[in-house]
């Protein structure tokens, strides 16, 4: 069976995963899981017990959480393989890619968590205060520390995109709800940005996340609800 890719919205980090599923060509559904009420829920803790997203229900049916292992998935896939977007493990690109994909889900999505915070609980303005300013200089380090590794290069490994395009872009564009940092004083991370959102796949992703008219430039195969994809799951 097709895999499921249970994304959260709005804007979730599972938004990477989608461009992923779509550039690797392999055939996969989609399940949306409103945040957070969909994730409090004793269905979603049976496919996640954490009730985090993304998770992924596997060709084979298992359930499988947390974007590195979710991404490194797909780039095991032969679809994903040939496209180039991940490489054959014990590699030198291989271990570059697992590096730069490390450095994004802990320095680049962890600078955000502090804000994410404030924007999720009520606390006072002390409180506020201290973790705004917490929050941005974590975050303008990672984007200066991010704009130097990426330098000149076209994508953040060099010349062809990556996995690791992907799950910048879903990370990237949360600047918006924060702010804390311009991102147009990071000339080289503001070009990827803006080429990534040109690409169909990430237009795509927009697409779905907005529930407008979407078409896919994959093999994506509609949409499913939780509770019809645990079924599906315990019937398969």
């Amino acid at each position: 069976m097709s895999p499921i890719l249970y994304y959260g919205v709005p804007s979730g980090c599972s938004f990477g995963s989608i461009v992923a599923l779509e550039w690797s060509g392999q055939p996969y559904r989609l399940a949306r899981v409103n945040m957070p009420e969909d994730m409090q829920t004793e269905l979603f803790a049976a496919i996640n017990p954490v009730r985090e997203t993304p998770a992924l229900q596997t060709a084979r049916g298992d359930y499988l959480a947390e974007s590195l292992a979710i991404l490194n998935h797909i780039g095991a896939t032969q679809g994903a393989l040939d496209a180039g977007i991940s490489f054959e493990q014990g590699t030198r690109e291989f271990d570059e890619l697992n590096r730069m994909l490390a450095f994004l889900n802990t320095t680049f999505f962890g600078s955000f968590s502090s804000l994410w915070w404030l924007l999720e609980h009520e606390s006072d303005e002390d409180t506020k205060r201290a973790l705004t300013e917490y929050g941005r200089v974590r975050v303008v380090r990672a984007h200066q520390e991010l704009e130097r590794m990426l330098g000149d290069k076209p994508w953040l490994l060099g010349e062809h995109r990556t996995l690791a395009d992907a799950y910048f872009i879903g990370i990237a564009r949360w600047t918006k709800y924060h702010n804390v940092v311009d991102r147009r004083d990071f000339p080289n991370m503001q070009r990827l940005f803006d080429q990534l959102e040109a690409d169909p796949a990430v237009v795509f992703a927009h697409a779905i996340e907005q529930q407008r008219p979407a078409t896919s430039a994959g093999r994506f195969e509609g949409e499913i609800g939780i509770a019809e994809s645990v079924a599906f799951a315990r019937a398969a």
